[in-house]
């Protein structure tokens, strides 16, 4: 049984340094000025001190010099404080971290001893700044399992975390001792770090923001761990070459991992396939199927300026070594032999495997489970470990927090119900909506657009997963209850509508139970309400109400061909379509299945409420909020952009405005003073002649860097409209054609217009966009006519690093996704704090970003979302006249100025009116005149340098709403639950 494993193959994490041996045999030099205490007393067990048991006199006297360790066996742990003196604050001097840095190179090498370079310098340093990180990793948790604090877990199929090492260094406030260490050494910090590979588990806003969370929660100090996959080969790497977009696997595991701690105690079972056993006492049990076993990998999540450290737990996926087939291996059959282990393997691989195949379908969901299945069965771990015996699972919600980041981890719900019903036998069959799963688990949604609101397969889940489709239909029954306790049954009219839009198995036959209530048993017709029914009481159990005191006897049909009444037509069949799929939705199944649903962004919110689940709504207002998105200002202003960072320090007065950001509001009346703006000029200079290099060195193209930093960047997708972009830059291009040299001087400011990001592997116009974007780079920049007034540059294999260079040297931003259909957006934000303008529409953060800095501080065009379902409409019915300009610029691009590739496709795809692929569906046409007549409006702003570097400070200055920071204390407060657990 799965649930007998799990106790078995388990166990609560023990430090990384508890081998008292290796302590006793090699000390790290990092040491030298700090001791380790026992800050928690763990009652009176018997405690062992290093120096006490050492007999040698020397070794005793050294030992005594470098630290003073406390163990207690009984737990396993040590506790620590990093010490010097009575502040309680470590801060090694460069000799010391020299000193450890070499350490780590002899003595816990990844690459020979003959010699130290870059690769290997990166390496020796992070494990030195890991060694600080795990005490105080270990501290940390040892406080949460002293006190028994309620925790935050935060599951996501992403986490785009970026480089570690600058990042680490400086939360702990170390980053100048270790660029002089590094300096002795012949290093310079910024060469070393750039050795670094970013970790490949994300792909966008999603995984970034999941990352942002975590460092806000170290900082603030709540109790809480992030849960997700270690994907071996990532999404994938970005090479562009003359046929656009290519995909290569990602290597970022392959030297290895330093920040990454295995915990080879810690794994617990996942089962897939098998059947239901109902077993005499009435209970269920799963079994047998196809076994595998999840692995955890920790990596340790520093918070700013302070000692809490909190956890990213990755899971693994692998069978045990006697699954390997030694007998067909050796007959030859060696894919036969491998079998059992690739099927586990494989499903840590990729990040979102295509799935337009059963099989890739399968990978998906087999990913997702294994995510839910592992993390919760660690969660109760931890539960039960903190509890005691008798352990009473009434606290589990006071307890635990589980936040699903978006529909990828919804299976969530019905395994924690599975295994505190199978497993720990405490839920009873008959479930309901406030019982310990729906109090614990809440929900994120990310987005409006249908086709991402999963849907699966009832028929796949139920062969992969066939206990949790009993539990989702018991679920959904219970639902499909509690929406004819709310409406009734006297407008059958309405309530075939409320179920066909809330339950959460789409199409499939109505349980018996409800049909009862519906149709008359001998013949199936539905039955007829009198005036006088009334929709049973939300207090009062269905079956309470006898159906011949509800209902009228139904009208009987002589036979299959007698003619109806008008009345008796319209009544529902309730009956399932056999022509459509039977699918479980994701989305009402979170729903229906937490208590809480936000939206990240007011407008996004909003949508959500009154469009995307307004029956849900209107079933349980309570459930709905807001919480609008944010990014850490530690890694996207204080440690990727130093120029601008020092500057903000003086004229605010302090650092402070790192963790509180409501600070940089002071720059607000400095925006006029000329020397501010001075600076700040010089400080954006600085940052875009970063940039100029990186893209000399990762394109080839050279650019001018006092031409203006046109950026956008972002996952590639026709919604987000990279089309409309690169639309508006062949519009500029063509119309520069027709000017002579003075013209163009006179009206253009002369640009550096910026992409990147990647298109989905098997997404294939998000692809022609990349390759017409690359096609029209390779014309522009090569026209000598045109020179340095206009560039196009598509950057490779976008990732967070790339961010890091591209952000702090942008000066304007393009945010420009079709109106109510972005969620929110994240690097709107990293921009906006960076000081860079904004072009964009009323979508997302947008609004709020807007609204905090000022209507004359963003430049805005474009329709609203309210306005885009009745264009759409406008469209469909052959009404929509196009603009001259936008019909000009796409009778330009097909006219082959950009090469021979034919962009017929790409083209048609925003012409006709209805048809799959057509009829300009995400309204680029609609937009682009008033997109291009914005421009106009920013290469006007941006030749008065002055007024353009007050908006700039005005940005900055009013994006302080915008730090996660924010954002996590709303999680905290207002879903779940938790308070700061700060360490002495």
């Amino acid at each position: 049984m799965q649930g007998s494993s799990m106790a078995a193959n388990s166990s609560i994490p023990t430090p990384i340094y508890s081998d008292l041996r290796l302590n006793l045999r090699s000390f790290n030099p990092l040491f030298m000025n700090f001791r380790i205490l026992p800050p928690l007393k763990l009652s009176s067990r018997r405690n062992f001190s290093i120096k006490n048991a050492v007999s040698d006199q020397k070794l005793q006297d050294t030992i005594s010099m470098l630290l003073d360790i406390t163990v207690n066996f009984d737990t396993g742990f040590y506790a620590a404080v990093l010490v010097t003196g009575p502040e309680n604050s470590f801060a090694p001097d460069p000799e010391s971290v020299a000193a450890s840095i070499k350490y780590h190179a002899e003595f816990t090498p990844s690459f020979s001893p003959a010699q130290f370079e870059l690769p290997k310098a990166f390496f020796a340093t992070a494990e030195s700044v890991r060694d600080m990180l795990i005490i105080n990793w270990n501290v940390t948790y040892e406080l949460y399992q002293k006190t028994n604090v309620k925790q935050a877990y935060y599951l996501s199929m992403e986490f785009l975390q970026g480089r570690a090492l600058l990042n680490a260094i400086g939360n702990l406030e170390l980053t100048g001792a270790y660029a002089e260490a590094l300096r002795k050494l012949g290093y310079n910090l910024e060469a070393v770090a750039e050795q670094e590979p970013d970790p490949a588990l994300g792909n966008g806003g999603l995984g970034r923001l999941a990352s942002c969370f975590l460092d806000s929660l170290a900082t603030l100090n709540y109790p809480a761990w992030g849960y997700g996959l270690r994907y071996k080969y990532g999404l994938f790497k970005q090479t562009i070459t003359k046929d656009g977009q290519e995909e290569v696997a990602e290597n970022w595991l392959e030297m290895g991992n330093p920040w990454e701690i295995v915990r080879n105690d810690v794994s617990y079972p996942v089962k897939f396939y098998g059947k239901v056993i109902t077993r005499p006492d009435g209970t269920k049990e799963w079994a047998g199927g196809e076994d595998i076993k999840a692995v955890a990998y920790d990596v340790p999540i520093p918070g700013y300026k302070t000692k809490t450290t909190i956890n990213l737990r990755l899971w693994s996926t692998k069978v045990p070594s006697e699954l390997f087939d030694l007998r067909a291996f050796n007959a030859g059959e060696h894919a036969k032999a491998f079998e059992a282990m690739t099927n586990a393997e494989k499903i840590c691989y990729i990040l979102y495997p295509g799935d337009e195949t059963l099989e890739g379908k399968t990978l998906r969901l087999k990913q997702q489970y294994t995510l839910c299945s592992a993390s919760l069965q660690d969660i109760i771990a931890h539960f039960e470990k903190r509890s005691g015996h008798p352990v009473n699972w009434e606290e589990f919600p006071e307890k635990v927090a589980v936040q699903m980041n978006d529909t990828h981890p919804t299976l969530c719900i019905p395994e924690l119900i599975r295994i505190l019903m199978d497993v720990k036998g405490i839920v009873a069959q008959s479930l309901s909506f406030s019982d310990l799963s729906s109090r614990t688990v809440a929900y994120t949604n990310h987005t409006v657009l249908p086709e991402a609101l999963e849907k699966w397969s009832l028929e796949l889940i139920e062969t992969l997963l066939p206990r949790h489709v009993e539990i989702i239909k018991l679920i959904d029954e219970e639902l499909i209850n509690t929406i004819i306790a709310e409406y009734g049954i006297k407008d059958l009219g309405l309530l075939q509508e409320k179920l066909k839009q809330m339950r959460i198995i789409d199409n499939i036959e109505l349980p018996a139970s409800v049909l009862e209530l519906l149709v008359k048993p001998q013949n199936g017709s539905i039955m007829t309400p009198t005036v006088e029914d009334e929709a049973p009481s939300k207090n009062e159990p269905l079956e309470e109400k006898e159906s011949s005191e509800a209902l009228e006897e139904p009208v009987e049909l002589k036979d299959e061909t007698e003619v109806l009444s008008v009345d008796q037509k319209q009544q529902p069949d309730f009956k399932p379509d056999p022509n459509l799929p039977k699918a479980i939705r994701m989305a009402n199944l979170c729903v229906v299945g937490g208590h809480a649903v936000n939206g990240v962004a007011e407008i996004h919110s909003e949508i959500v409420k009154n469009d995307v689940f307004n029956d849900f709504y209107q079933l349980w207002p309570e459930k709905f909020q807001n919480k609008t998105n944010g990014v850490t200002p530690r890694r996207w202003i204080r440690f990727c952009n130093p120029a601008l960072s020092k500057i903000i320090t003086k004229w605010t007065g302090s650092d402070d405005w790192i963790l509180k950001t409501e600070k940089l509001a002071v720059l607000k009346k400095f925006a006029d003073n000329l020397e501010l703006q001075s600076e700040w000029r010089e400080a954006k200079r600085i940052n875009k002649l970063k940039v100029a290099d990186f893209l000399k060195e990762k394109t080839g193209y050279l650019v001018n860097p006092d031409a203006m930093f046109d950026v956008q960047v972002k996952r590639i997708h026709e919604y987000k409209r990279q089309l409309l972009n690169i639309l508006g830059i062949v519009y500029r291009y063509k119309k520069m054609k027709e000017m002579t040299s003075e013209e163009r001087a006179v009206r253009y400011v002369p640009r550096v217009c910026i992409f990147g990001g990647k298109a989905f592997s098997t997404y294939v116009q998000a692809k022609r966009i990349v390759k017409f974007i690359t096609d029209v780079a390779a014309t522009v920049n090569n026209d000598s006519e045109i020179g340095d007034l206009l560039k196009v540059v598509f950057v490779p294999d976008y990732n967070v690093s790339v961010a890091e260079v591209l952000i702090p040297g942008s000066e304007l931003s393009q945010h420009i996704s079709t109106a109510g259909m972005e969620a929110s957006g994240t690097s709107n934000m990293k921009f906006a704090m960076n000081g860079c303008m904004l072009i964009g529409t009323l979508d997302g953060a947008n609004v709020e970003i807007r609204e905090e800095v000022g209507e004359d501080n963003f430049f805005l065009f474009g329709v609203e979302a309210h306005e885009v379902a009745g264009l759409r409409k406008e469209r469909a019915e052959g009404k929509f006249v196009p603009d001259p300009r936008f019909e000009e610029v796409k009778e330009f691009v097909r006219s082959g100025v950009f090469g021979t590739y034919n962009y017929d496709v790409l083209m048609g795809s925003l012409e006709g009116n209805e048809g799959y692929g057509r009829a300009d569906y995400f309204l680029v046409g609609k937009d682009f005149p008033s997109y291009i007549e914005c421009q106009e409006k920013v290469d006007e702003a941006y030749r008065d340098q002055k007024k353009w570097t007050r908006m700039s400070i005005l940005n900055t200055a009013s994006s302080y709403k915008f730090s996660s920071d924010r954002t996590i204390h709303q999680y905290a407060r207002d879903i779940w639950g938790i308070e700061p657990a700060i360490l002495p």
